[in-house]
């Protein structure tokens, strides 16, 4: 897997990472999904980069140009609910691709720290030979993107994997590099150094779904 991690040059980006970790700006959620959705911006750019392009004649009023413009098949699928701002982010930019969610959350019993992810919805287009990004936003334990993958393989293999996460931690990012294609790109915009008792990233930012959308029960 190829890790693409924008945290370690310095942009603008690093502003909206600030925002989201910060325990007093983050108490507005509109400013929170706001600031995940244009993470979800810069990330999305950063990889359309890497994606493929040919060359089309764009007509004007005056005359014509010569651009190269994209050509990949895109799909982005998202896991609910965290992941809907990075989705829009993306979406914003990507404004032609199919769209998949799914919805997998963490199943504790009783107060135990140790958890299983379950996934009980899914919803997508065929991803037979089209690019497939991925969008969660914390990639904590890594399992969750696991199970996803397990899920998708009903659906036809992608020409490409694109994983799209705003904060992750070390422990996570081995486990995706451990279970998912070699030619899987990661694009994150910081990796944090680990995982508390209940797999929750430190210092992380809390819970990226209660933050954008309110607690659940």
């Amino acid at each position: 897997m190829t890790i693409h991690n924008l945290g370690e040059n310095n942009s603008l980006m690093n502003k909206f990472i600030a925002e989201i970790r910060d325990v007093d700006i983050q108490k507005d959620a509109m400013r929170f999904r706001r600031n995940i959705e244009r993470i979800g911006e810069v990330l999305g750019y950063e990889m359309s980069k890497s994606f493929r392009y040919e060359s089309s004649q764009v007509h004007t009023p005056l005359g014509s140009k010569e651009m190269s413009l994209p050509t990949d098949h895109v799909v982005l699928c998202s896991v609910l609910r965290a992941g809907l701002p990075l989705h829009q982010g993306l979406l914003n930019y990507f404004d032609g691709a199919e769209n998949a969610f799914i919805s997998a959350y963490r199943h504790h019993r009783g107060d135990e720290d140790a958890f299983e992810v379950i996934v009980n919805y899914f919803a997508a287009p065929s991803l037979e030979g089209k690019i497939l990004v991925l969008t969660d936003p914390m990639l904590a334990t890594g399992k969750t993107l696991e199970n996803v993958l397990k899920v998708l393989k009903n659906h036809g293999t992608p020409a490409q994997i694109h994983i799209v996460s705003v904060i992750g931690a070390q422990e996570g990012v081995a486990h995706v590099q451990k279970v998912f294609p070699e030619n899987t790109h990661l694009w994150i915009s910081a990796i944090d150094p680990e995982l508390n008792a209940r797999g929750y990233i430190i210092p992380g930012i809390g819970d990226a779904g209660d933050l954008a959308y309110g607690e659940k029960l």
